[in-house]
């Protein structure tokens, strides 16, 4: 097997493994497990060490849970939580550039969430926290276990990439920053139903960052569409037979069906990133379906308003990227 078959079958086994867990462990916010064993699991390089991955996985609990401390803020002195959470954001955006990007998409994703999940209920925040760091060590374990099994073979040492220049850093920080605090402040409002939006924003602040203004729109709008259209496949598929099972089983599909054109197996117009970011969309908006399906109320209703929702974040994170992109590039020739 070549690389990009053994990277493949990790994924898909990694996300099996934590649907399986999350889902048959009933853990609050199933698809969050999903999410971040994703996120894990699609990191290029070496798979991280079980003890350092379970290390990370306390540490990040931890921060994330520190995140309640944020709640009495912004109830209280919304304006100046709102410009913290900024600046925090900002600083993860900007470590990520310069050269600590594995964990961006997990922190800003947590950073983000934990306020607004701490003003609707704090007692939510430690079950969340737990959900979040049970996701990264489920997708450790399989990445370490699955590579330990089939071994890639070795590879000539790779000069490590450049890092990004100080100003290209600090303007790639602020736009990601720019997309993910709207939507933040919109959460505050109805945590409820924007959680699942956050999530989905905080990827797009990340994805918006290795993104060219040119090929914004087909970037961030079509994986949006595309892992609708994943997730709605996924639905219809587990309607025929609803059982934790066939949730498994499909999930595991579309993981190889996207991780064959994000590790080159098949050939498409599109980037790595695009079908990274088309399968986490397809387990955000699957997993509140099922949870809606669970209490009784409408699915279709509630899918067809977070895709719509979805779809409007990701037209709002196009046009952020092309009108700063435009000033920025004005203020150059101004010079």
């Amino acid at each position: 097997m070549t690389r990009g078959d053994k990277a493949c079958l990790r994924l898909a086994v990694g996300l099996g493994l934590a649907t399986f867990v999350a889902y048959g462990l009933a853990l609050k916010a199933p698809f969050v497990v999903c999410v971040m064993a994703v996120l894990v699991l699609s990191k290029p390089g070496p798979p991280m060490p079980l003890l350092k991955g379970a290390i990370v996985a306390c540490v990040f609990a931890a921060l994330v849970a520190a995140g309640v401390l944020m709640v009495p803020l912004l109830e209280h002195y919304a304006v100046a939580g709102v410009l913290l959470t900024a600046v925090v954001l900002y600083t993860v955006f900007h470590a990520g550039q310069k050269g600590s990007g594995a964990l961006v998409t997990p922190l800003v994703l947590s950073f983000a969430m934990i306020p607004v999940v701490g003003v609707a209920e704090q007692a939510l925040v430690p079950l969340l926290s737990v959900t979040l760091a049970a996701g990264l060590v489920v997708g450790t374990l399989v990445n370490a276990l699955s590579s330990a099994l089939f071994p890639d073979p070795p590879q000539a040492a790779q000069v490590a990439a450049p890092r990004a220049a100080s100003d290209s850093a600090a303007w790639i920080a602020l736009r990601g920053t720019i997309i993910v605090m709207p939507v933040f402040v919109l959460a505050l409002t109805n945590p409820s139903f924007y959680l699942a939006a956050i999530m989905k924003t905080a990827m797009l602040g990340q994805q918006a960052g290795e993104t060219h203004a040119g090929a914004a729109g087909r970037e961030l709008v079509g994986s949006t569409l595309m892992g609708a259209f994943i997730g709605a496949l996924a639905w219809t598929g587990l309607s025929l037979w609803p059982s934790l099972w066939m949730l498994v089983l499909w999930l595991v599909a579309a993981a190889l069906w996207a991780g064959s054109a994000m590790y080159g197996l098949r050939r498409t117009r599109f980037r790595p990133s695009f079908w990274a970011n088309a399968l986490v969309t397809s387990l955000i908006l699957l997993g509140p379906a099922i949870e809606d399906s669970a209490s009784g109320k409408s699915v279709i209703k509630g899918a067809a308003m977070r895709t719509v929702l979805f779809v409007g974040v990701a037209l709002y994170a196009t046009a952020t990227v092309w009108v700063l992109e435009r000033w920025r590039a004005t203020r150059e020739l101004a010079k």
